[in-house]
Protein backbone atom coordinates (compact mmCIF):
# COMPACT_ATOMS: atom_id res chain seq x y z
CA UNK A 1 0.00 0.00 0.00
CA UNK A 2 1.12 3.06 -1.13
CA UNK A 3 -0.01 6.71 1.18
CA UNK A 4 0.72 10.23 0.55
CA UNK A 5 1.57 12.45 2.79
CA UNK A 6 -0.63 14.96 1.09
CA UNK A 7 -3.36 12.75 1.29
CA UNK A 8 -2.77 12.92 5.38
CA UNK A 9 -4.44 15.80 7.18
CA UNK A 10 -2.05 17.76 8.97
CA UNK A 11 -2.48 21.38 11.42
CA UNK A 12 -1.05 24.26 9.75
CA UNK A 13 2.70 24.19 11.30
CA UNK A 14 3.39 27.76 9.68
CA UNK A 15 1.51 29.20 12.12
CA UNK A 16 3.43 29.97 15.45
CA UNK A 17 0.61 30.27 17.37
CA UNK A 18 -1.24 27.24 16.90
CA UNK A 19 -1.60 24.77 19.33
CA UNK A 20 0.90 23.44 20.31
CA UNK A 21 -0.39 19.68 21.21
CA UNK A 22 -2.11 19.53 17.57
CA UNK A 23 1.47 20.39 16.31
CA UNK A 24 2.97 18.09 18.40
CA UNK A 25 0.19 14.99 17.34
CA UNK A 26 0.73 16.56 13.23
CA UNK A 27 4.16 16.06 13.50
CA UNK A 28 4.30 12.52 14.56
CA UNK A 29 1.66 11.31 12.65
CA UNK A 30 3.23 12.25 9.55
CA UNK A 31 6.63 10.62 10.26
CA UNK A 32 4.34 7.49 10.85
CA UNK A 33 2.84 7.87 7.40
CA UNK A 34 6.25 8.18 5.66
CA UNK A 35 6.99 4.76 6.94
CA UNK A 36 3.22 3.11 6.10
CA UNK A 37 4.10 1.83 2.48
CA UNK A 38 7.37 0.66 3.92
CA UNK A 39 7.51 -3.59 4.79
CA UNK A 40 8.87 -4.49 7.77
CA UNK A 41 11.82 -5.83 6.66
CA UNK A 42 12.47 -2.21 4.58
CA UNK A 43 12.87 -0.64 7.90
CA UNK A 44 15.62 -2.58 9.23
CA UNK A 45 18.05 -1.86 6.83
CA UNK A 46 21.37 -0.25 6.94
CA UNK A 47 23.58 -0.06 3.61
CA UNK A 48 25.61 2.57 4.06
CA UNK A 49 26.83 4.40 7.31
CA UNK A 50 24.99 7.80 6.11
CA UNK A 51 21.74 5.81 6.06
CA UNK A 52 19.63 5.18 9.34
CA UNK A 53 17.14 1.96 8.74
CA UNK A 54 13.66 3.49 9.41
CA UNK A 55 12.51 1.88 12.22
CA UNK A 56 15.81 3.53 14.21
CA UNK A 57 14.26 7.16 12.57
CA UNK A 58 11.06 6.49 14.32
CA UNK A 59 12.26 4.96 18.07
CA UNK A 60 15.13 8.15 17.51
CA UNK A 61 12.59 11.12 17.16
CA UNK A 62 10.58 9.18 20.04
CA UNK A 63 13.61 8.91 22.60
CA UNK A 64 14.22 12.84 21.95
CA UNK A 65 10.91 13.96 23.20
CA UNK A 66 11.04 11.22 26.09
CA UNK A 67 14.55 12.43 26.90
CA UNK A 68 14.36 16.27 26.56
CA UNK A 69 10.72 16.79 27.68
CA UNK A 70 9.53 13.93 29.99
CA UNK A 71 12.05 13.02 32.06
CA UNK A 72 12.69 16.60 33.70
CA UNK A 73 8.66 17.83 33.07
CA UNK A 74 6.03 15.17 33.41
CA UNK A 75 5.67 14.42 37.47
CA UNK A 76 6.37 10.79 37.63
CA UNK A 77 7.60 9.85 34.52
CA UNK A 78 9.01 6.01 33.97
CA UNK A 79 11.19 5.11 30.98
CA UNK A 80 9.26 3.01 28.50
CA UNK A 81 12.74 1.04 28.57
CA UNK A 82 15.71 1.30 30.51
CA UNK A 83 18.02 0.30 27.45
CA UNK A 84 16.17 2.20 24.73
CA UNK A 85 18.54 5.37 25.67
CA UNK A 86 21.56 3.22 24.60
CA UNK A 87 19.79 1.89 21.62
CA UNK A 88 18.85 4.77 20.43
CA UNK A 89 20.99 8.00 21.22
CA UNK A 90 22.33 9.42 18.07
CA UNK A 91 25.45 12.10 18.86
CA UNK A 92 24.60 13.05 22.32
CA UNK A 93 28.18 12.35 24.47
CA UNK A 94 26.60 14.42 27.58
CA UNK A 95 23.77 11.47 27.52
CA UNK A 96 26.04 8.80 27.43
CA UNK A 97 27.36 5.81 25.75
CA UNK A 98 25.32 4.41 22.28
CA UNK A 99 25.00 2.29 19.65
CA UNK A 100 28.09 2.62 16.81
CA UNK A 101 26.35 5.08 14.08
CA UNK A 102 27.35 1.73 11.85
CA UNK A 103 25.51 -0.50 13.64
CA UNK A 104 21.99 0.67 13.68
CA UNK A 105 21.04 -1.70 10.76
CA UNK A 106 21.75 -4.35 13.03
CA UNK A 107 19.17 -3.99 15.82
CA UNK A 108 17.12 -6.29 14.65
CA UNK A 109 15.07 -5.92 18.57
CA UNK A 110 13.08 -4.20 19.20
CA UNK A 111 10.47 -5.55 16.82
CA UNK A 112 9.10 -2.60 14.56
CA UNK A 113 5.63 -3.14 16.57
CA UNK A 114 6.84 -2.48 19.99
CA UNK A 115 8.96 0.83 18.51
CA UNK A 116 5.54 1.69 17.52
CA UNK A 117 4.15 1.26 20.78
CA UNK A 118 7.17 3.17 22.14
CA UNK A 119 5.89 6.03 19.84
CA UNK A 120 2.29 5.86 21.37
CA UNK A 121 3.40 5.18 25.24
CA UNK A 122 5.56 9.07 24.51
CA UNK A 123 2.97 10.86 22.77
CA UNK A 124 -0.06 10.18 25.52
CA UNK A 125 2.40 11.21 27.95
CA UNK A 126 3.76 13.84 25.74
CA UNK A 127 0.16 15.10 25.21
CA UNK A 128 -0.22 14.95 29.23
CA UNK A 129 2.46 17.44 29.63
CA UNK A 130 1.50 19.73 26.79
CA UNK A 131 -2.01 20.04 27.62
CA UNK A 132 -1.59 20.54 31.71
CA UNK A 133 -0.80 24.05 32.35
CA UNK A 134 1.92 24.51 34.74
CA UNK A 135 4.16 21.55 34.26
CA UNK A 136 6.06 23.37 31.32
CA UNK A 137 8.07 26.27 32.52
CA UNK A 138 8.33 29.07 29.29
CA UNK A 139 12.38 28.29 29.05
CA UNK A 140 10.69 24.56 28.52
CA UNK A 141 8.64 25.66 25.89
CA UNK A 142 11.44 26.21 23.82
CA UNK A 143 12.19 22.74 23.88
CA UNK A 144 8.75 21.83 22.29
CA UNK A 145 9.64 23.83 19.24
CA UNK A 146 13.20 22.23 18.69
CA UNK A 147 11.14 18.41 19.25
CA UNK A 148 8.90 19.51 16.49
CA UNK A 149 12.02 20.84 14.42
CA UNK A 150 14.20 18.22 15.20
CA UNK A 151 11.35 15.36 14.02
CA UNK A 152 10.68 17.25 10.98
CA UNK A 153 14.42 17.09 10.01
CA UNK A 154 14.38 13.54 10.66
CA UNK A 155 11.25 13.25 8.37
CA UNK A 156 13.62 14.70 5.50
CA UNK A 157 15.84 11.87 6.30
CA UNK A 158 13.34 9.42 5.96
CA UNK A 159 12.59 10.07 2.71
CA UNK A 160 16.15 10.19 1.71
CA UNK A 161 16.87 7.41 3.50
CA UNK A 162 14.38 5.16 2.49
CA UNK A 163 14.62 5.89 -1.19
CA UNK A 164 18.15 4.66 -0.62
CA UNK A 165 17.46 1.58 0.91
CA UNK A 166 15.29 0.80 -2.07
CA UNK A 167 17.52 1.57 -4.48
CA UNK A 168 20.14 -1.09 -2.98
CA UNK A 169 17.37 -4.07 -3.94
CA UNK A 170 18.27 -5.69 -7.28
CA UNK A 171 14.04 -5.82 -7.31
CA UNK A 172 14.08 -1.93 -7.70
CA UNK A 173 10.98 -1.55 -5.58
CA UNK A 174 8.72 0.94 -5.97
CA UNK A 175 7.62 3.14 -2.65
CA UNK A 176 4.69 4.21 -4.38
CA UNK A 177 2.68 3.92 -7.75
CA UNK A 178 3.96 6.36 -10.39
CA UNK A 179 1.94 8.91 -11.79
CA UNK A 180 1.27 8.84 -15.21
CA UNK A 181 3.72 10.40 -17.48
CA UNK A 182 3.22 14.25 -18.37
CA UNK A 183 4.49 15.64 -21.58
CA UNK A 184 8.05 16.71 -20.94
CA UNK A 185 8.59 20.41 -21.77
CA UNK A 186 11.83 22.39 -22.65
CA UNK A 187 13.07 23.77 -19.26
CA UNK A 188 12.82 27.57 -19.48
CA UNK A 189 15.80 29.49 -20.76
CA UNK A 190 18.59 30.52 -18.13
CA UNK A 191 18.55 34.65 -16.46
CA UNK A 192 21.08 36.63 -14.82
CA UNK A 193 20.19 38.21 -12.14
CA UNK A 194 21.66 41.17 -11.13
CA UNK A 195 22.89 41.68 -7.28
CA UNK A 196 24.67 44.80 -6.19
CA UNK A 197 27.36 44.48 -3.71
CA UNK A 198 28.40 46.01 -0.40
CA UNK A 199 27.25 45.72 2.83
CA UNK A 200 24.26 43.27 3.58
CA UNK A 201 22.34 41.87 6.55
CA UNK A 202 22.56 37.84 6.64
CA UNK A 203 21.81 35.64 9.69
CA UNK A 204 17.98 35.30 11.73
CA UNK A 205 16.40 38.24 12.30
CA UNK A 206 12.46 38.71 14.10
CA UNK A 207 10.00 36.29 15.66
CA UNK A 208 9.68 32.99 15.11
CA UNK A 209 11.97 30.01 15.49
CA UNK A 210 15.55 29.52 14.05
CA UNK A 211 18.44 27.05 14.91
CA UNK A 212 21.57 28.34 16.87
CA UNK A 213 23.62 28.08 13.61
CA UNK A 214 21.27 31.03 12.22
CA UNK A 215 22.08 33.63 15.18
CA UNK A 216 24.10 36.21 15.56
CA UNK A 217 22.97 38.43 12.71
CA UNK A 218 25.75 40.44 11.36
CA UNK A 219 26.87 42.80 8.56
CA UNK A 220 28.77 40.93 5.44
CA UNK A 221 30.72 42.44 2.58
CA UNK A 222 29.91 41.08 -0.75
CA UNK A 223 31.31 42.51 -4.44
CA UNK A 224 28.48 42.63 -7.40
CA UNK A 225 27.59 39.24 -8.42
CA UNK A 226 25.00 37.92 -10.40
CA UNK A 227 22.93 34.37 -9.71
CA UNK A 228 21.14 32.13 -12.17
CA UNK A 229 17.48 32.70 -11.99
CA UNK A 230 16.99 28.62 -11.84
CA UNK A 231 18.54 25.21 -10.55
CA UNK A 232 20.57 23.32 -13.19
CA UNK A 233 18.49 20.90 -15.00
CA UNK A 234 19.54 17.42 -15.91
CA UNK A 235 19.39 17.99 -19.66
CA UNK A 236 22.14 20.82 -18.86
CA UNK A 237 24.11 18.23 -16.29
CA UNK A 238 24.00 15.67 -19.27
CA UNK A 239 25.89 17.98 -21.49
CA UNK A 240 28.21 18.08 -19.54
CA UNK A 241 28.53 14.52 -18.81
CA UNK A 242 28.18 14.25 -22.72
CA UNK A 243 31.15 16.77 -23.33
CA UNK A 244 33.26 14.06 -20.95
CA UNK A 245 33.05 16.32 -17.97
CA UNK A 246 33.57 12.91 -15.68
CA UNK A 247 37.13 12.19 -18.19
CA UNK A 248 38.73 15.69 -17.85
CA UNK A 249 40.48 16.43 -15.21
CA UNK A 250 40.96 20.72 -15.58
CA UNK A 251 37.18 20.88 -14.37
CA UNK A 252 37.90 18.89 -10.76
CA UNK A 253 39.49 19.94 -7.83
CA UNK A 254 42.15 17.49 -7.04
CA UNK A 255 40.49 15.35 -4.16
CA UNK A 256 37.13 15.21 -5.70
CA UNK A 257 38.64 14.01 -9.25
CA UNK A 258 40.53 11.10 -7.05
CA UNK A 259 37.56 10.55 -5.52
CA UNK A 260 35.67 10.28 -8.66
CA UNK A 261 37.95 8.17 -10.15
CA UNK A 262 38.08 5.79 -7.13
CA UNK A 263 34.67 5.42 -6.92
CA UNK A 264 33.79 5.20 -10.54
CA UNK A 265 31.29 7.81 -10.85
CA UNK A 266 30.36 8.72 -14.31
CA UNK A 267 26.64 10.30 -13.68
CA UNK A 268 24.67 11.53 -10.44
CA UNK A 269 23.81 8.88 -7.78
CA UNK A 270 20.82 6.88 -9.00
CA UNK A 271 21.10 7.15 -13.14
CA UNK A 272 21.48 4.28 -14.87
CA UNK A 273 21.80 3.43 -18.31
CA UNK A 274 18.91 1.12 -19.30
CA UNK A 275 18.50 -0.06 -23.17
CA UNK A 276 20.33 3.22 -24.19
CA UNK A 277 18.00 5.40 -22.23
CA UNK A 278 19.40 7.25 -18.98
CA UNK A 279 16.99 6.59 -16.29
CA UNK A 280 17.34 7.33 -12.08
CA UNK A 281 15.41 5.30 -9.72
CA UNK A 282 13.09 7.37 -7.56
CA UNK A 283 10.41 6.91 -5.25
CA UNK A 284 8.20 5.00 -8.02
CA UNK A 285 11.03 3.08 -8.99
CA UNK A 286 12.90 3.20 -12.47
CA UNK A 287 11.85 5.70 -14.33
CA UNK A 288 13.26 7.67 -17.04
CA UNK A 289 15.18 10.90 -16.43
CA UNK A 290 12.80 13.95 -16.73
CA UNK A 291 15.38 16.12 -18.71
CA UNK A 292 13.77 19.79 -17.95
CA UNK A 293 13.48 18.89 -13.82
CA UNK A 294 16.85 19.96 -11.59
CA UNK A 295 20.12 17.81 -11.28
CA UNK A 296 19.80 16.08 -8.05
CA UNK A 297 22.09 13.90 -5.81
CA UNK A 298 25.41 15.24 -6.50
CA UNK A 299 28.15 15.79 -4.47
CA UNK A 300 30.18 19.19 -4.38
CA UNK A 301 32.60 17.81 -6.01
CA UNK A 302 30.10 17.08 -9.02
CA UNK A 303 28.64 20.86 -8.72
CA UNK A 304 31.88 22.63 -8.48
CA UNK A 305 32.98 21.02 -11.46
CA UNK A 306 30.11 21.36 -13.89
CA UNK A 307 30.36 25.25 -12.47
CA UNK A 308 33.76 25.35 -13.51
CA UNK A 309 32.66 23.79 -17.24
CA UNK A 310 30.11 26.24 -17.70
CA UNK A 311 32.53 29.15 -17.21
CA UNK A 312 30.54 29.69 -13.74
CA UNK A 313 30.98 29.45 -10.11
CA UNK A 314 29.01 28.10 -7.12
CA UNK A 315 27.78 30.82 -4.75
CA UNK A 316 28.82 31.66 -1.66
CA UNK A 317 26.28 31.11 1.10
CA UNK A 318 26.33 35.11 1.94
CA UNK A 319 25.58 35.79 -1.98
CA UNK A 320 22.86 32.92 -1.31
CA UNK A 321 21.08 34.62 1.36
CA UNK A 322 21.32 38.06 0.03
CA UNK A 323 20.14 37.50 -3.17
CA UNK A 324 17.27 35.17 -1.23
CA UNK A 325 16.48 38.28 0.95
CA UNK A 326 16.54 40.48 -2.37
CA UNK A 327 14.08 38.31 -4.70
CA UNK A 328 12.30 36.66 -2.04
CA UNK A 329 8.91 38.34 -2.90
CA UNK A 330 9.35 37.96 -6.59
CA UNK A 331 9.60 34.14 -6.92
CA UNK A 332 7.69 30.74 -7.21
CA UNK A 333 6.81 28.21 -4.71
CA UNK A 334 9.18 24.78 -5.21
CA UNK A 335 8.06 21.44 -4.59
CA UNK A 336 7.99 20.46 -0.97
CA UNK A 337 7.69 17.11 1.19
CA UNK A 338 3.81 17.43 1.60
CA UNK A 339 3.29 17.46 -2.13
CA UNK A 340 3.90 13.84 -1.53
CA UNK A 341 5.85 13.65 -4.79
CA UNK A 342 9.68 13.20 -3.23
CA UNK A 343 11.20 14.44 -6.61
CA UNK A 344 12.01 18.25 -7.48
CA UNK A 345 9.64 19.00 -10.09
CA UNK A 346 10.56 21.13 -13.89
CA UNK A 347 9.82 25.16 -14.06
CA UNK A 348 6.88 25.63 -16.47
CA UNK A 349 8.45 26.42 -19.41
CA UNK A 350 6.85 29.88 -19.38
CA UNK A 351 8.45 30.64 -15.75
CA UNK A 352 9.52 34.78 -16.22
CA UNK A 353 12.71 34.96 -16.52
CA UNK A 354 13.24 38.08 -14.20
CA UNK A 355 12.42 36.36 -11.16
CA UNK A 356 14.51 34.03 -9.30
CA UNK A 357 12.92 30.52 -9.18
CA UNK A 358 13.13 27.43 -6.98
CA UNK A 359 14.60 29.29 -4.34
CA UNK A 360 13.01 27.10 -1.75
CA UNK A 361 11.93 23.45 -2.02
CA UNK A 362 13.13 21.29 -4.77
CA UNK A 363 16.94 20.82 -4.09
CA UNK A 364 19.70 22.04 -1.28
CA UNK A 365 21.86 24.04 -3.41
CA UNK A 366 25.58 23.56 -2.99
CA UNK A 367 27.54 26.66 -1.59
CA UNK A 368 31.33 27.37 -1.83
CA UNK A 369 31.60 28.15 2.11
CA UNK A 370 32.69 26.10 4.89
CA UNK A 371 30.08 25.53 7.65
CA UNK A 372 31.89 27.76 10.29
CA UNK A 373 30.39 29.85 13.05
CA UNK A 374 28.97 33.28 12.63
CA UNK A 375 30.69 35.94 14.33
CA UNK A 376 29.35 36.20 17.68
CA UNK A 377 27.41 32.61 17.77
CA UNK A 378 27.93 30.71 21.53
CA UNK A 379 27.25 27.63 21.98
CA UNK A 380 24.52 26.26 24.08
CA UNK A 381 25.15 24.72 27.16
CA UNK A 382 24.91 21.29 27.91
CA UNK A 383 23.55 17.93 25.48
CA UNK A 384 22.08 20.73 23.02
CA UNK A 385 24.73 22.50 22.06
CA UNK A 386 25.54 18.83 20.54
CA UNK A 387 23.12 20.06 18.24
CA UNK A 388 25.04 21.79 15.80
CA UNK A 389 28.05 23.38 17.34
CA UNK A 390 30.35 20.06 17.28
CA UNK A 391 30.06 20.12 13.85
CA UNK A 392 31.71 23.24 12.42
CA UNK A 393 34.92 21.91 10.73
CA UNK A 394 35.32 20.33 7.28
CA UNK A 395 31.81 20.66 5.72
CA UNK A 396 30.12 22.84 3.67
CA UNK A 397 26.96 24.58 3.82
CA UNK A 398 23.66 24.34 1.51
CA UNK A 399 20.80 26.32 0.97
CA UNK A 400 17.53 26.33 0.33
CA UNK A 401 15.48 22.77 1.44
CA UNK A 402 14.53 20.60 -1.03
CA UNK A 403 11.31 18.09 -2.70
CA UNK A 404 11.46 16.42 0.60
CA UNK A 405 11.76 18.99 3.43
CA UNK A 406 8.43 20.21 5.32
CA UNK A 407 7.55 23.52 3.82
CA UNK A 408 6.75 24.70 7.10
CA UNK A 409 10.59 23.73 8.39
CA UNK A 410 12.40 26.04 5.58
CA UNK A 411 13.80 29.28 5.62
CA UNK A 412 15.90 31.41 3.84
CA UNK A 413 18.44 31.60 6.83
CA UNK A 414 18.35 28.06 7.17
CA UNK A 415 21.98 26.44 6.79
CA UNK A 416 22.35 22.97 5.89
CA UNK A 417 25.44 21.05 5.78
CA UNK A 418 27.28 18.09 4.74
CA UNK A 419 30.74 16.92 3.89
CA UNK A 420 31.91 17.37 0.00
CA UNK A 421 31.51 14.00 -1.09
CA UNK A 422 27.83 13.70 -0.03
CA UNK A 423 24.87 12.66 -3.07
CA UNK A 424 22.11 10.87 -1.05
CA UNK A 425 20.47 13.96 -0.21
CA UNK A 426 18.65 15.61 -2.50
CA UNK A 427 21.35 17.94 -3.55
CA UNK A 428 21.52 20.41 -6.88
CA UNK A 429 23.71 23.62 -8.37
CA UNK A 430 22.71 27.54 -8.66
CA UNK A 431 25.29 29.00 -10.63
CA UNK A 432 26.58 32.53 -10.22
CA UNK A 433 29.00 34.12 -11.85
Amino acid sequence: MSVSIASVPVADLSQPTADASSRFAAVRHQTEALCRPLLPEDTVVQPMLDVSPPKWHLAHTTWFWETFLLKPYLPDYTVFHPDYAYLFNSYYNSLGSRVNRADRGTLSRPALQEVYAYREFVNTHMQQLLRQPGLLPEAARELVELGLQHEQQHQELLVTDIKYILSTSPLAPAYQPAAPAAPQAPAPPVSWLPVAGGLHRIGFEGQGFCFDNEQAPHDTYVADFELQNRLVTNSEYLEFMEAGGYRNFQYWLGEGWDLAQQQGWEAPLYWVLHHGTWHRFTHQGLQPVNLAAPVTHISFYEADAYAHWRGCRLPTEQEWEIAARRFQHDTTTGTFLESGLYDPQPLPADAPADQCHQLLGDAWEWTYSAYHPYPGYQRAAGALGEYNGKFMLNQLVLRGGSCATPESHIRLTYRNFFHADKRWQFTGIRLAR
